[in-house]
């Protein structure tokens, strides 16, 4: 999850889907990494693009980009969108974490 401080809409997702997301299955299978895009970009994430728009969910599998969700407007679009990026992961990868 890229976000910054003071942003609305990740304040949103803290509420509506955080503290359910660890105990999912899709939580399960993508644990959540939170990155300040306000601060240094970390150096395992060089090959991901920047993000100047938050929250971004991006969907990383050994280094890679799967996909990403730019914003969040809500839980039911939220869940069906991670669902579409998960249904993306290399086979061996579904059964991870």
């Amino acid at each position: 999850m890229l976000e910054q401080p003071g942003c609305a809409w990740c304040a949103r997702f803290d509420a509506e889907i955080a503290p359910a997301w660890p105990k999912t299955e899709e939580g399960r299978r993508a644990p959540l990494r939170r990155v300040d895009i306000t601060r240094e970009w970390p150096a395992d994430l060089t090959a991901i693009a920047r993000e100047r728009f938050t929250p971004t969910f991006v969907l990383i599998d050994r280094g890679k980009e799967i996909g990403r969700i730019r914003g969040y407007v809500g839980d039911e679009f939220f869940w069906y969108r991670i669902g579409e990026l998960i249904a993306l992961l290399p086979e061996d990868d579904k059964t991870h974490k």
